[in-house]
Formats: C-alpha cells, structure tokens, sequence
C-alpha cells in the first residue's frame, strides 16, 4: 500500500486513476481547485463517486497556493506523487496565457519542492504530445529534440520535463514524465472535439472541423492511459549508465529521470473518427470546414518501444470500441 498524492483528482484522467488506485488498496489524497475552465458540475458529479470510497480524502487547493502546499506535503509524507492537475487546452492558451504559467509553471514548482523536502519515491507527471511541436518526424519518439513547441501549452509541458530533470539531477528525486496523445473516453472533458461533436451531433447543429478535417490524431481510450500510468508509478526510473553527455538522449539521464510516450500509435484521419462516431450516435453530422487553427499540428503519433520495453504495456483499444463507449456513458449521463 503506497500514500498517492493526486493532483488534479476531480478531472478526466486523474478521476479514473484515483478508481484505480483505490481499487488496488492505495491510500490516496485527491487535490483539485474545481476551476471553471469547464463545466464544474462534471467535476464535482466525479468527485462525488470518489468521496464514499475507502482509503480517499479530498483536498481543494490550487497547486499554485505555496504555503497549502507545503502543510500538505509536510503533514501528509506521501510515497508518491501524481501530477496531473494542469491548465490543458493549446486554443485556450491563446487566450489565457497567464493561467498556464500560474498552473503549469508555478504549480508544479511547489509539487517539486514537495517532493524534495519530505523524501517522496517517485514523482509521475503529466506531460503532452504537445510538446513534438514543430517535429515532422514521425512517429514521435521520446529521443527526439522537442525544442520547438507551438504553442504556450506546449512550452509549459516541455518546461515541466525540464523543471523535473532538474530536481531528478540536483537531489536524486527519481521522476517520470508520460507523454499522454489525445486521450478520450467516459467522463471526459467537455473541451475536447469528440466531446463537443457528439453534443452538437446530438443537438442537430454544425461541427467546426479545422484544417478543412486533413489531421491525424492518435486517439488513446482513457484505459489505456490509466493501465501505462499505474504501471509506471510502480516502475521507479533508475540513472541510464550509458548516458552519453557528449551526444545526451532526451529520454533518459546520469540521473534517475525517464520520459515516455503513451499513445495509441495508429494514427486516426479525422474524418473517420467522425464516421465512427456518426454510427455510433445513429445520426450524420453537418460539418463545417476550417483553416488550420494556431497552435495545432496536422498530425500526431506516438512511438511507445520505450514504454513496452519498461512496462511491458502497449495501448490498443480501437477507436470502435472507445467511442462507443464514451456514447454510452454520454447518453446515460446526460439523459439522452
């Protein structure tokens, strides 16, 4: 039994984690600020399933509140922390950059600081695809230079890897940093295209489908996701001995600091998410073609040899049996 911090708790991803790690007799803190960068309510309906089980408690703060977050770390000495608590959204951040340094940046200083003062075991975070930016080399692969994002978003996650590279070579804080691609599934967020489509599928209005429907996605079942990061919460990373300073892999260090990638790596064209999701509703959707919106690239897919070689786990769940799923939970949830 492991004491797991979860921050980030009463979102998508860290709301099944928490499931999870409940489930495997895990002592597990829950923190989440329950901001309103989408519908609260969703939130908190999460967090309500959470509360009533044993082993969970819930804390509500922001990660950027520094002296809540040292009494937290102080009073709680926890084996390990799960970072997932961030501001997410490469369109939002055109709009909001100050809440991505404040989160982003801000934030996962005092969870560094946390870890490093109270002897935490392993620090697990969540990074994003994002951070391949401008890289046209695919399918992206954790040893690639990531040295051009493309968004504010993306700085902040690749600002992360670097921040924890840091702590990892200073004090020996063993980190681990999952590169998650697309992630969709029930209980997701309201921001994500899938999510939106089947709303305004379902409400007989439009679809805004950007770069006139040319992209690629490596769409991942939440699942999955939840499977790899469990799996690497328990797989604590190690220095690589034959880290090279003269030629430096940017997936693994002299110190015990790794970066994977978690993806479903069979890239998915857009329009045939759509038709997936069209049969999967019973209804055909009326679309409306965009350029490409800043920030965006035209194509994501991930390289997971990294991730089975240490854990032994690749993501496969199809894009048929996901979406149906999520519809089901949609209609179920929101009564229709």
């Amino acid at each position: 039994m492991n004491r797991i911090l979860v921050t980030g708790a009463a979102g998508f991803i860290g709301f099944h984690l928490v499931q999870r790690l409940l489930e495997r007799g895990d002592q597990v803190t829950g923190l989440d600020n329950l901001n309103d960068y989408y519908d609260v309510k969703l939130k908190e309906d999460r967090l309500r399933l959470l509360q009533p089980l044993p082993g969970f408690r819930f804390v509500q703060t922001s990660l950027a509140d520094k002296g809540t977050m040292e009494e937290l770390f102080a009073d709680s000495r926890f084996d390990v922390v799960v970072n997932l608590a961030a501001q997410a959204g490469v369109r939002y951040s055109l709009q909001n950059p100050h809440a991505y340094i404040e989160s982003n940046i801000t934030g996962f200083m005092n969870v560094l600081e946390g870890c490093r003062h109270t002897g935490v075991k392993h620090l697990v975070y969540a990074s994003s695809s994002s951070v391949y930016g401008a890289n046209a080399t695919v399918p992206f692969s954790e040893h690639h230079s990531v040295d051009h994002p493309v968004s504010l978003y993306a700085a902040t996650k690749k600002s992360n890897e670097l921040m924890a590279h840091s702590y990892a070579h200073l004090f020996g804080l063993p980190t681990t940093g999952l590169r998650f691609f697309t992630v969709y599934g029930p209980w997701g967020r309201p921001d994500m295209a899938y999510f939106s489509f089947t709303k305004a599928i379902l409400e007989g209005r439009p679809i805004d489908v950007f770069n006139h429907g040319r992209m690629q996605r490596d769409f991942t079942y939440i699942d999955d996701i939840i499977e790899g990061v469990v799996r690497t919460i328990d797989h604590i990373p190690c220095p690589n001995p034959g880290w090279n300073a003269h030629a430096p892999d940017p997936a693994t260090s002299s110190a015990p600091y790794r970066v994977y990638n978690i993806g479903n790596h069979h890239p998915v064209e857009l329009g045939r998410f759509i038709e997936v999701l069209e049969t999967c509703l019973g209804r055909k959707a009326e679309i409306n073609f965009l350029p490409m919106q800043p920030g965006d690239v035209t194509v994501t897919n991930s390289d997971v040899t990294d991730l089975v070689d240490a854990i032994g786990f690749s993501p496969e769940t199809g894009i048929e049996i996901g979406i149906a799923r999520f519809v089901d939970w949609y209609r179920g949830y929101y009564g229709q």
